[in-house]
């Protein structure tokens, strides 16, 4: 995609510190990390959201992650690395892979919130209509 940043960082137009390359999939550092080794894993094919992404690019992708997430453990010295898939900052499918730590002062998690009575099984109901 021409204004696409990944596809810019794919075709060489925009550089960027990769760690690992195949034929499909790239990783690279963050250039806006949460913490120091916070890398990007994406496919080379432009895919918007994580739903467009073939399965067998998508298993890429997460296969090297999974990979990924052990050398990151390792060389930051990090507690446990932790993986988002947000899709909203740059419209290119991407996994997110953050170093961890313990006493890193940051939430675990979103907040969350509690569900009013009969709400959970609303939205269970709303959700199954769409399942096969």
């Amino acid at each position: 995609m021409e204004n696409c940043v990944f596809c810019k960082i794919i075709n060489g137009q925009t550089p960027a510190d990769k760690i690992y390359e195949d034929k499909d999939i790239i990783a690279f550092l963050d250039i806006n990390p949460v913490n120091y080794g916070h890398l990007l894993v994406i496919p080379k094919k432009h895919f918007e959201m994580m739903y467009d992404v073939p399965d067998e690019v998508l298993n890429k992708v997460f296969v090297k992650a999974k990979e990924l997430m052990g050398i990151i453990k390792k060389a930051m010295n990090a507690d446990y690395v932790a993986v988002a898939v947000v899709g909203v900052d740059v419209p290119h499918f991407h996994v997110h892979l953050v170093p961890r730590y313990f006493n890193d002062g940051m939430a675990n998690f979103w907040p969350t919130k509690k569900y009013k009575e009969n709400e959970m099984k609303e939205t269970v109901e709303k959700i199954r209509k769409f399942v096969k």
